[in-house]
């Protein structure tokens, strides 16, 4: 049984996201959030915003991103940035591609001190692009932010969301990637929640074919490949070879988004030996707060576990019998739970809710069958 050294996980999360708005522009196919064209008055405010950060900080130094909907459909953007890092967070930002998507927003953003910004990549041309996106003129905005933000100093990450969609695109996107100079490709596997609906979503044996790729493709290419509700590519990377890291073997400059070199998380970024990250999860490393203070296990697993209105980040995360029982991988049900790899991986706990409405069941996109489930099933 595989058992990562890693990070103390009941106390404290490596990742934390903040939902400041569901307001953009665009009207994704996947769209989790299902954003809307304006800002909700209930958003936490400017000033919530701060004593929300300070609690993030007092977890520690914590991947931060402000996400959305998209982060500039508020006025204070810059400002939540500023105040995030003079208080010593490493905060990025995932923006939406936009007309709102300028040189001189990308400009702001970094004299803000945003050190690395992460745009969606959905097909390999604007017309599947903006036909996923459902707004023409997105993969020109895209092409031209992810230009401006690289002009202004910042690392760019591209997402690509794999559904039946992309699947066919992906060595085309993968080329782009390297074109544009991104550090990091993030490989979004679909949750249909939301938008999202599970018609969309590639086989099981698809989802093993992408992964196999995906991890000899991290071998050949200058950025570092991830992924996303998609823990299992952990399981690929050790059958094909990888190597179990501890957190103290991070190198700087590969998959690392922080100032000064210093090394930073997000879930399943790659470590060295090209492995993904070592068992962070929903609610396992992965805390998410809803732009009007909700705090779910992950964005894609809408189980609300607390408001910061109401209690502590730290005491919501370490103590909610949700959370608790997310961290806890005997808890799983079915193969999951039997699974030699379960450590490490886990299953997408969001992908299992969406599915069969249970956070505990097995992830139904994984193929692989533990040799615990072949003894029990005869």
């Amino acid at each position: 049984m595989f058992q990562p050294k890693t990070w103390d996980f009941d106390e404290r999360p490596l990742v934390v996201i903040w939902e400041i708005t569901r307001a953009c522009a665009l009207a994704c196919k996947h769209c989790r959030a299902e954003a809307i064209p304006h800002r909700n008055p209930l958003e936490l405010t400017t000033e919530e915003g701060y004593r929300l950060m300070d609690q993030v900080r007092e977890l520690g130094s914590p991947v931060f991103v402000l996400t959305g909907g998209d982060p500039l459909m508020r006025p204070d953007f810059y400002d939540l940035i500023r105040y995030g890092t003079s208080i010593g967070l490493r905060v990025s930002s995932s923006p939406s591609g936009t007309a709102l998507v300028k040189r001189e927003a990308m400009r702001k953003a970094a004299e803000a001190g945003l050190r690395r910004v992460s745009f969606s990549l959905d097909g390999a041309s604007a017309e599947t692009h903006d036909a996923f996106r459902k707004v023409r003129g997105s993969f020109d905005w895209t092409m031209n932010g992810i230009r401006y933000a690289r002009e202004a100093g910042m690392e760019v990450q591209i997402n690509t969301t794999i559904s039946r969609y992309s699947i066919g695109e992906l060595e085309d996107i993968a080329r782009l990637v390297e074109e544009l100079g991104a550090v990091l490709w993030s490989l979004f596997f679909l949750v249909p929640v939301g938008r999202g609906v599970a018609e969309d979503l590639v086989s099981p044996e698809e989802h093993e074919r992408v992964l196999r790729w995906a991890w000899e493709l991290s071998g050949r290419v200058p950025f570092a490949v991830k992924t996303t509700e998609a823990p299992f590519y952990r399981r690929v990377a050790l059958q094909m070879g990888g190597e179990l890291p501890g957190p103290a073997r991070v190198a700087p400059g590969r998959g690392d988004g922080a100032a000064g070199g210093a090394p930073t998380y997000a879930p399943d970024i790659p470590l060295p030996g090209r492995f993904g990250s070592y068992g962070v999860n929903d609610a396992r490393g992965f805390v998410f707060i809803s732009h009007i203070g909700e705090v779910c296990p992950s964005g894609f697993l809408p189980l609300v576990a607390g408001n910061v209105r109401e209690q502590p980040l730290a005491k919501i995360y370490r103590e909610s019998p949700l959370f608790r029982e997310l961290r806890n991988p005997d808890l799983l049900k079915g193969k999951c739970g039997v699974c030699e790899y379960r450590f490490v991986c886990g299953g997408s706990r969001a992908r299992a809710w969406a599915l069969t409405g249970d956070h505990l069941a097995s992830d139904p996109s994984c193929v692989y069958v533990p040799p615990a489930a072949r003894a029990a099933a005869g």
